[in-house]
């Protein structure tokens, strides 16, 4: 009697689990400080930034949040960052590393591009002696020259934005947040920059995230492509199924 022969299915390795998330904003209605004074409780607006989204992302994938302003894309990825802590639900990062890449996110201004350069590496869970190493290549790859000596809020968006993809890119981390930032900075860095996030993205044990308007980024660097809208998934899947989608949601 011969036997059945039983075909085993590769196990998923997965890298991001986002169950459920809800993360909602707090604020005061406009009006005058008598007023919310006397009426504090009922001038509490609460706008809700995401609405019970779940999605799962394979190690070594690359994921596009698409949608409008206001979709929840960047909250979505602060929030696996660990900046917000969702008011429902929870995310799992498996034990793996994180960074952002975003502009605004992440540096003391008061302090210089340099002490920079050590205060986020130790924020990602590296070692002085390991940002030490890479210390010098980071600050050739920002090429920002003598600013890196001099408190980051003199800097411009685009000296900022170079810093900041010089550490997260030579500072490698298990899974890479990306919001925008390939789009700031002079064409020379661009083109830098997106040369060096094509390598980084190819080592097939990182896990990426990029929040892009650039539809374009989004269908030459993307797996599959995450489409919010006012908090909620409308749809998950490649770049081909999803971009026409949301082209012709755009487009009506």
């Amino acid at each position: 009697m011969k036997k059945k022969s039983i075909k085993k299915e590769k196990k998923k390795n997965i890298a991001v689990t986002v169950k459920d998330l809800h993360i909602s904003y707090r604020g005061l209605k406009k009006t005058s400080i008598r007023a919310s004074w006397k009426h504090f409780g009922d001038k509490v607006e609460v706008y809700e930034a995401l609405k019970g989204v779940s999605f799962e992302i394979e190690e070594g994938k690359i994921l596009g949040i698409i949608g409008q302003n206001g979709a929840g894309k960047s909250t979505m990825l602060r929030a696996i960052a660990g900046i917000f802590s969702p008011d429902k639900g929870s995310i799992d990062l498996h034990g793996r590393t994180i960074s952002l890449l975003s502009i605004g996110v992440g540096f003391n201004k008061k302090l210089t591009g340099k002490e920079n350069i050590y205060l986020s590496g130790m924020l990602l869970g590296f070692s002085e002696e390991e940002i030490a190493a890479k210390e010098k290549e980071i600050i050739e790859f920002a090429d920002i020259g003598e600013f890196i000596k001099k408190p980051v809020k003199t800097y411009s968006s685009g000296m900022y934005s170079k810093l900041a993809f010089a550490i997260t890119a030579i500072l490698e981390t298990d899974i890479m947040l990306i919001d925008e930032v390939l789009s700031v900075g002079d064409a020379k860095f661009k083109e830098k920059s997106y040369n060096k996030m094509k390598e980084l993205i190819s080592d097939t044990h990182r896990t990426v995230i990029i929040v892009s308007h650039s539809l374009g980024t989004i269908s030459e660097l993307c797996d599959e492509v995450l489409w919010l809208e006012k908090g909620e998934v409308i749809m998950k899947g490649s770049a081909e199924e999803v971009i026409p989608k949301y082209q012709e949601f755009m487009s009506v």
